[in-house]
């Protein structure tokens, strides 16, 4: 099992650029977008959040449970559900505004214990900043690292959100024990201070940066270093391109059986450079498609 925690919301898609351009409300959130991408690739997986009662609340459930994804473990709550507003600029590139103010997702509460079998738990995005629940879900994560269970974060850097840049990179560095895997995009890196060696030397195992369409690159603890380029499509957007990649990264980790710094550390070249094609691809697909859509198992064939 798979447990992805963090919050569900709902994007408004532009239907074209521009600030003005017609909006559709999607399923989104980064945290659950990976739940439905590891639910859709086949893997076996729980969300650990907490949604509201609205009509919106329950989409995002129902749209998880079409995924195969477990949401016994979802609290609810009466308050409204998160809202992100989103801008396109030519290239598909997306950009954010949000409305979380005493949504239902803020007041997550930890759970007692994780799922029986977890064997990972991804953190990541808009449930690390807002708090109460952002304390909540950093208690989970260090209680997870302190079990043994392998941890995965995407910070997901929203600037709107975060009122002190300095004090949230600092937070951030002291995640960086309980983290397994870190994943990121080189917008955030350089937001956070780009220094992917450091970070390594406090805790992971392995920073994964992606750069677009340009693809990604591994960076492991033993000083390693692998990139693979990126997949060529014709991109409608980028929604959900970073999520899928978190979500193509435990997949594939799950199904080698390296989800340990040890078994991270013997995956070698040959080991990294297929895993991250296989998200390259996974990606690739996403962007190929409005809004976050992000692959079957059987488009990734072959």
């Amino acid at each position: 099992m798979i447990v992805v925690a963090g919050e569900a919301l709902i994007d408004l898609v532009p239907q074209g650029t521009g600030a003005l351009a017609d909006l559709k409300p999607a399923l989104g959130g980064g945290p659950y977008n990976t739940a439905v991408a590891l639910g859709r690739l086949g893997s076996p997986t729980a969300f650990c959040s907490r949604t509201s009662h609205d009509a919106f609340g329950t989409a995002l459930l129902d749209g998880l449970r079409r995924a195969g994804v477990d949401v016994s473990g979802v609290q609810r709550g009466p308050e409204p559900t998160t809202l992100a507003v989103a801008t396109l600029d030519a290239n598909g590139s997306a950009s954010y505004s949000f409305y979380v103010d005493g949504t239902a997702d803020r007041l997550f509460a930890a759970p007692d214990a994780l799922p029986a079998g977890t064997r990972a738990v991804s953190f990541g995005t808009c449930s690390l900043v807002l708090e109460p629940g952002a304390s909540a879900y950093e208690k989970l994560m260090r209680t997870a690292a302190a079990q043994g269970v392998f941890t995965a974060l995407d910070p997901n850097i929203r600037p709107g959100l975060i009122p002190d840049p300095d004090a949230y990179r600092a937070r951030f560095r002291s995640w960086l024990p309980s983290v397994s895997l870190l994943k990121l995009s080189a917008e955030d890196a350089e937001w956070l201070g780009d220094a992917p060696r450091e970070w390594l030397a406090a805790g992971p195992s392995a920073v994964v940066v992606t750069h677009g369409g340009d693809g990604l690159t591994v960076l492991t603890r033993d000083g390693a270093e692998y990139s693979v380029p990126g997949e060529k499509v014709d991109v409608v957007d980028t929604i959900g391109a970073g999520d899928t990649v978190n979500a193509a990264l435990l997949h594939g980790l799950t199904a080698q059986n390296a989800l340990s710094a040890e078994a991270l550390a013997a995956l070698g070249a040959d080991g990294w450079t297929r895993l991250l094609r296989f998200a390259a691809r996974a990606a690739a697909i996403t962007c190929s498609r409005a809004g976050a859509e992000p692959p079957y198992a059987h488009e990734l064939e072959g």
